[in-house]
Formats: structure tokens, sequence, C-alpha cells
């Protein structure tokens, strides 16, 4: 009898031992995400949609995302995520035109990861992470709810977008940061087809950061070298400054840029702010190609939901737009609103 009344004890302690981790687990799995659509429009073009090699291009500014005419769809983004005290994941999913675009050297069912990966803390400063993650490169990101403008700027549309990779996060003081990363070739996410690896830095100082990344890029001849400054400062408690600017070329080919982001907080729920965006593409023996395009947006927030109008003008060097009479033109007016919803 006493045997039997220690046997069931002991199987009814390890019982609750091991619901434990389960319970802590589901108290620290965490599900969060958003919602956006939008309408847009040309103000000094038509909106119309042109075929070209078999495929349908809408007059647009030319940069990712928000790129369609008339009432549109962004993307439905459900993030899950685990923080342990050594170890967690984030499994980022997508759904939609913004998602697609986003993720789109990606195939199969792996066209709704826009990332997927799992950290490792070795120290209180060191943390290693593995698998697929956002860029590190850059002010703007792929998701809505952490840009203050819904339409994206040239830097970011000629990115990069993503990695695949292990990085080391490396705190070396209080304010001072290092990450260092061996990744697959930019935004190959699930594969590495031709043994191409690139890699990958960042220097942090108080919220200013120095990018670097350098490598062999698939299905490229030469060597991709990219730098990047992202950073801001908020210069009082309603005015907020963000800059970034960027440098990339592969083998004498690449692109350059710099944009501000004044933004100021009228109210808790109105915030308005401008990206200023100076843009160039150049070739070896061709002169550049430059834009410069100035974008106004309005945040009004309502709990989780952000309304944001927007104005933007595109203004390059060559005529690659047309007017409402289809003649050329090197300048665009366009105007969107967009709704994007947040949740967690």
């Amino acid at each position: 009898m006493k045997s039997k009344l220690l046997w069931s004890m002991t199987l009814f302690t390890s019982c609750l031992l091991a619901q434990e981790p389960i319970e802590e687990n589901k108290e620290k799995i965490q599900i969060k995400g958003s919602v956006d659509t939008y309408f847009r429009t040309n103000l000094t073009g038509p909106n119309i949609a042109f075929e070209e090699d078999d495929e349908i291009f809408f007059l647009n500014p030319g940069t990712s995302f928000a790129d369609r005419s008339g009432f549109s769809v962004g993307m439905a983004n459900a993030i899950i995520s685990y923080e342990g005290k050594k170890v967690g994941f984030v499994a980022d999913l997508v759904f939609g035109p913004r998602g697609e675009d986003a993720v789109f050297l990606s195939v199969g069912s792996s066209n709704i990861v826009n990332q997927l990966y799992i950290y490792f803390a070795l120290s209180e400063k060191i943390t290693l992470t593995l698998g697929n993650f956002n860029t590190f490169l850059g002010y703007e990101v792929i998701s809505p709810v952490d840009n203050f403008n819904y339409s994206t700027s040239y830097m970011f549309s000629n990115g990069p977008f993503s990695h695949t990779g292990l990085k080391a996060d490396i705190a070396l003081s209080k304010d001072l940061s290092l990450m260092l990363a061996v990744l697959n070739s930019t935004d190959f996410t699930e594969i590495n087809i031709d043994g191409s690896y690139t890699l990958g830095t960042q220097l942090g100082y108080k919220d200013q950061f120095l990018n670097v990344i350098y490598g062999n890029q698939t299905g490229g001849s030469g060597t991709t070298f990219q730098v990047d400054y992202t950073g801001g400062a908020p210069l009082n408690k309603t005015f907020f400054l963000g800059v970034n600017a960027t440098y990339s070329d592969t083998d004498g080919n690449g692109f350059y840029g710099a944009a501000v982001y004044p933004q100021y907080t009228v109210s808790e729920k109105l915030a308005i702010g401008l990206r200023g965006e100076y843009f160039g593409l150049f070739e070896e023996n061709i002169d550049d190609e430059t834009v410069f395009a100035a974008t106004l947006s309005a945040n009004y927030k309502i709990g989780g939901l952000t309304i944001i109008p927007e104005v933007r003008l595109d203004s390059w060097s060559e005529e690659i737009y047309v007017d409402q009479d289809l003649n050329p033109t090197k300048n665009l007016a366009s105007f969107l609103v967009a709704a994007v919803y947040t949740f967690n």
C-alpha cells in the first residue's frame, strides 16, 4: 500500500512538473500583427495599366508597394514569437500583394514567410540568430506599421529586403553595439544555389547605425559593396528628425541616395511628416539617372487604427512618366490614403 501511494505521488508530481514548461511557454508565446489597405490615384498622369514583356505595369512613382491605382490592399501580417530566458523564435507571416513583393525570391509555401529565425543568448552581451530576418540596412522596413510614410523610398525599394544566415549581436557597452553576419546572397531567403555568400556588419551608437554588406551575389558577375547610414533623434518633445544615406556598387554599377524624415507631433492622435529623398542610379560610361521625391504624410490614430493621407511628387532627370495626354514627362504627382490596423 505504501509503495502504491509513493508511486502515485511520484506520478502526480511528474505530471505537474511536465505541465509547468507548457504553461510557461503559453504565457510567453505572443501573436501580433497588422492589416493594411489603401486607395491611390495619380494627380498629373492617367491611372492606366500597360503590358511589357508579358507583365502588367501601372503608372506609379516606381517604388515598392502601394503601386496600384484605385482601391487596393497591402497585406495581412501575423507574427508569432516566443521569448525565453536564453532562447526565442520569430515566425513572421505575410499575405497579400505587399507581402508577396517583399519575398519575391521565395517559392512555394515559403512565399508567405517574411521572417523565420531562432535566437540564442550565449551571454548577457552576445546573442546568435539563425534563419531568415529582414535587412539591417536602411531607415524603412517592409511592415507599414513601423514606417511613417505609407509609400516607400527609392533607397528602400532598391534593397536589400531580407537576409538568411547567421548573425551575432554584441553589446560592447550600454550605448555601443556590433553585429557580424554571414549571409546568403541578398534576398535569397531559403537556398544558396551557387555558393555565393555575403558578409554583413553593423556598428551602432545611441540609435545611430553604420551598416555594411560585402560579397558575391547569385547571378551577378561582380562583388557587391554597400554602405548605409541610418539614424535619427528627437530635437524636442514634438519634433523628430530621421536620416538615411546609402551607396551600393557592383562592378561599377549601382545606386546612391540620401533622405531626411522630419516629423512633427501635433497631438496624441495626429502627427505630420515629410520624406525628402535624392536618389541616383549609375552605370559605367553612362550619365547618372537621378530623382528627387518629396512625400508629405499625416498619421491620425484611433486606437489600433492609423489613417495615413499622403501626397507625393517625384521628379526624374529623364522623362519616364506620361501626363494626362500621354506625353512623356519627368514629373508625377500622386495621392493616396491608407488604413493600417495593428493588433496584439
